[in-house]
């Protein structure tokens, strides 16, 4: 199964999760936003009950509620590590944690403007984790068992400005640059432990290619930690980090431009597929029509026709 956002024409429905058929055709709706985030793994174990719409007719948007968090880790490739910060020294004993906002989340297909003062995007090739229920001072195990499901993920990246500061989040919160695969059950991933294949590829050629056994910070470790500082809620998102093979690192530098096509592939996840354009699309007319917007989100959380 293989979970989307939609927002039907309709402005009344506001956001649904839904189904997505393996061919694309069509979604099944499951549930309102926010009631589905009130109980996932109960909607998860049951068949959709909602009408079958066609998938052209309704607007993917990414199943993410308006308050949600979104954590991201920080080098937890040992291999992408060495490419830049941790070079020829010891890793820390914790991760590196840093935040994207549900604004600069999208989804498969939409176009990612590269911002006026960059000189390109970089591809960060990853799986998030979601969060089924809520965590409190977690021991790994609890927090792994909690996970919901996982999905493909680009961080894509504003180097530029990631590196004006030491603080990673403005060059982490570019306008769409999270595109967000489809997320897929974790009854049907299984461990990520175990290794799922992991590739990266830009107009057609791999640029990254890893598994995720190769996390230095395993998902129930990392959640854990995070749950003995603040509670962790249903909805909540882990971006699991980038292996080695990012753009800023290679010699020469290589970034993505305007035209450029980037794909995240992941074992049993599917693929999240992009396309770079200029910056010239983030002006309000054209963001207004591409980029999901959340503000229609929060009528989930009132009444509802």
């Amino acid at each position: 199964m293989r979970i989307v956002g939609v927002r039907r024409q309709c402005a009344d429905y506001g956001v649904e999760v839904a189904a997505l058929a393996d061919d694309g055709a069509d979604v099944t709706v499951i549930a309102p936003l926010a009631d589905f985030w009130a109980d996932p793994a109960g909607y998860l174990s049951r068949p959709p009950a909602g009408p079958t719409l066609d998938a052209a007719s309704v607007e993917q948007v990414p199943p993410v509620l308006p308050d949600a968090r979104v954590f991201c880790v920080g080098l937890n490739y040992s291999e992408h590590a060495a490419e830049g910060t941790f070079r020829d020294q010891e890793l820390p004993p914790y991760p590196t944690l840093f935040a994207r906002w549900t604004r600069s989340l999208t989804v498969d297909g939409a176009e990612v403007p590269v911002p006026s003062n960059e000189d390109g995007l970089d591809w960060e090739g990853e799986v998030v984790a979601w969060v089924g229920a809520p965590l409190v001072d977690a021991s790994p195990e609890e927090a792994l068992a909690s996970v919901i499901g996982y999905a493909a993920f680009n961080d894509l990246t504003s180097r530029r400005a990631q590196k004006l500061t030491s603080q990673w989040i403005l060059g982490k919160n570019g306008d769409r640059s999270g595109p967000l695969g489809p997320m897929v059950p974790a009854s049907e991933v299984g461990d990520l432990g175990r290794g799922l294949r992991l590739r990266t590829r830009v107009n057609g050629v791999t640029v990254q290619d890893a598994r995720t056994d190769q996390m230095i910070y395993p998902v129930g470790d990392t959640l854990a930690l995070i749950s003995h500082t603040l509670t962790l809620r249903p909805g909540d998102l882990l971006a699991t980090g980038t292996p080695a093979g990012v753009g800023y690192a290679r010699k020469p530098p290589q970034l993505l431009q305007p035209g450029d096509t980037v794909e995240v592939e992941v074992e049993r996840l599917g693929m999240v597929r992009n396309t770079v354009v200029g910056n010239q699309h983030r002006s309000a007319e054209v963001a207004s029509a591409h980029r999901p917007s959340f503000d229609a989100v929060a009528a989930q959380l009132g009444p509802r026709h």
